[in-house]
């Protein structure tokens, strides 16, 4: 069989490796679990890129996607990548003066999207950009092709020998995708990461996911974030059928209607699968609850095999028999791993969910790397709690002066798309990537991110403050949805808090108190705020003096991307959050 090095070539490996099998990709259609088969996905893939050459597209053209998570975002990414042309994934709540910007640097001639009011979405960001593209939808809209008609159009006019000839003549080192990161400051860069680049990766990772040919992926983070889409052609290589999530407020019920064998996640959604996991224990009564938190106490004292006592082992047996047996079965029974990134894990939470059978594999990397740096794995001296794993076998990791993680490897990208002074910020002479993480290698072997380097700030005592962490300690709390460390030039640090609203309208009534009904009565409730207090002192005790929080304020309302305060991907936007809730943060120095 041939080698892999274009992320095309897994299609013909993925058919002669486990045949035409009936679920390649999965997904709900009106409702009912609707399957495509191998030769049914392969054969739409190559029409629909006759299709798009068919409309001119060529080779080295760009081409926007813009669309939840569903199989026709593979088969737009393959027929692209078919006829030699450039994907451009785009964020669907990307802000319209961003979308404009990405449709003019990149210079898309086409775009796919899934629905009407994204389709319109598209067409005004390419007036404001003064271009005309053609825009085809998934699903059936007024005023819009619709993919399906490209398919037809190119099963009527097959495009075979222009097909052949990119399979035949793409160099693994040629562009595959563009991918554009917001930030949280500043104009969007355009990554630019070759076909060599993403295999480098998966190949690399191979032996990452306990999944074979008769197993199931559940997939509902974002397919155009590069985390996702990268393990995606990783389930194309190890085999197993891959199913979309409906939504993300529907990952539980379709976790519990497919049981899957893995799936990514955050570290926010294991923190919300354990705080209803944890509401459940808090109804229970007797010697039933007692079992459980006794459980979940022995969890928080897991470890890695080699570090555990017979004794240990014995009990853990006990829980896993009376307790987290049923914690499996919630989440389908099948689970043999979750991959999270995105953020900092915390290790409480990992801890238990390890001693519960459901591994949480805690990774490290940036678009710019296509993505994975780093991530812990199943292999025997391959995890260690609080760090983000060993660096992968073919990269290599340094440190700068300030701690700041320097990376190179086969899937460093090959700089920003038009902007070469960018590309020279964050490329040296030798090669690495400055990532702009600060970090340490702990046992010489596994990696350790502090913080972000442009988020470090100084009190007006001298003293720098890395805000992430303590941000991830605040909340470890149920109470607490978000949170933000402020303090820049004051004598303290304090923080701005997000209150988790239904939690603590459920605490409320179980204690009887009275805190209110809306968003703001629950935010300015002197209760609450005195309860969530503690919890910020339990995160202290953990800290300098000169790290710990001294005042907090609640606020009304959850972080967003709609407000300009969350990045696409879930990064806060200091600067746009301090301006937002400038009255309050005054408030807290005062």
């Amino acid at each position: 069989m041939a080698p892999i090095t274009r992320c095309f070539d897994l299609l013909d490996f993925y058919r002669t490796s486990f045949g035409n099998k009936p679920d390649m990709y999965g997904a709900k259609v009106d409702g009912k679990w609707k399957t495509w088969s191998t030769d049914e996905t392969i054969s739409i893939m190559n029409h629909l890129s006759s299709g798009l050459i068919n409309i001119g597209v060529k080779k080295s053209d760009r081409v926007g996607i813009m669309s939840a998570n569903r199989p026709e975002w593979n088969f737009a990414d393959f027929a692209i990548q078919l006829c030699g042309a450039v994907s451009v994934p785009v964020y669907p709540n990307l802000s319209e003066q961003d979308l404009a910007f990405v449709i003019k640097d990149a210079g898309l001639v086409a775009f796919f999207t899934d629905t009407k009011a994204l389709a319109d979405k598209v067409a005004l960001g390419a007036q404001q950009a003064g271009v005309t593209i053609n825009i085809f939808t998934f699903d059936a809209a007024d005023g819009y092709k619709q993919m399906s008609a490209l398919v037809e159009d190119g099963k009527k006019n097959p495009q075979t020998a222009t097909i052949d000839d990119v399979k035949k003549n793409t160099d693994p080192d040629s562009l595959l995708t563009l991918l554009y990161t917001s930030g949280t400051t500043g104009t969007p860069k355009g990554v630019m990461l070759t076909h060599s680049n993403l295999v480098q990766n998966f190949m690399t990772l191979c032996e990452l996911p306990p999944v074979d040919h008769t197993s199931r992926a559940l997939s509902f983070l974002p397919l155009n974030h590069i985390y996702e889409r990268m393990l995606s052609y990783l389930y194309l290589f190890r085999g197993p059928s891959i199913y979309y999530a409906e939504s993300i407020e529907k990952v539980g019920d379709n976790i519990r209607e497919l049981q899957p064998h893995m799936f990514t996640c955050v570290p926010r959604l294991v923190e919300k699968v354990f705080d209803r996991i944890m509401a459940k224990g808090e109804e229970l009564k007797g010697i039933k609850r007692k079992l459980f938190f006794w459980a979940v106490e022995l969890g928080e004292q897991y470890d890695i095999p080699e570090k555990r006592s017979w004794w240990y082992n014995f009990r853990l047996s006990i829980a896993s028999a009376l307790i987290f047996k049923k914690w499996r079965e919630a989440l389908g029974g099948n689970v043999r791993a979750m991959v999270s990134g995105g953020a900092a894990l915390n290790v409480r939470l990992a801890k238990i969910f390890w001693a519960a059978g459901i591994p949480v594999l805690e990774g490290y990397g940036l678009t710019e790397t296509s993505p994975v740096i780093a991530v812990n794995t199943l292999d025997p001296g391959c995890m260690y709690f609080g760090t983000v794993g060993p660096v992968v076998r073919n990269g290599e990791v340094k440190f700068g002066p300030d701690g700041e993680i320097l990376f190179r490897g086969p899937n460093v990208m090959k700089g920003y798309w038009n902007r070469p002074d960018a590309t020279a910020e964050v490329m040296d002479a030798d090669g690495f990537f400055h990532t702009g993480d600060i970090g340490e290698l702990i046992n010489g072997k596994y990696l350790k991110i502090t913080d972000r380097k442009k988020e470090i700030f100084k009190t007006s005592q001298g003293k720098y403050i890395a805000p992430q962490r303590i941000e991830n300690m605040i909340t470890q709390s149920r109470f607490v949805e978000q949170a933000m460390i402020v303090g820049e030039g004051e004598k303290y640090a304090a923080a701005i808090v997000v209150p988790a609203f239904q939690f603590c309208k459920d605490w409320a009534a179980r204690k009887g108190h009275t805190i209110g009904t809306t968003n703001a009565e629950i935010a300015s409730n002197p209760i609450l705020l005195k309860r969530i207090m503690q919890d910020v002192e339990v995160a202290n005790k953990g800290l300098a003096p000169y790290e710990q929080i001294k005042k907090i304020v609640l606020i009304d309302r959850a972080f967003s991307v709609d407000t300009g305060e969350l990045t696409p991907k879930m990064s806060l936007k200091r600067k746009v959050i301090c301006t937002n809730y400038e009255k309050q943060i005054s408030s807290l120095f005062a």
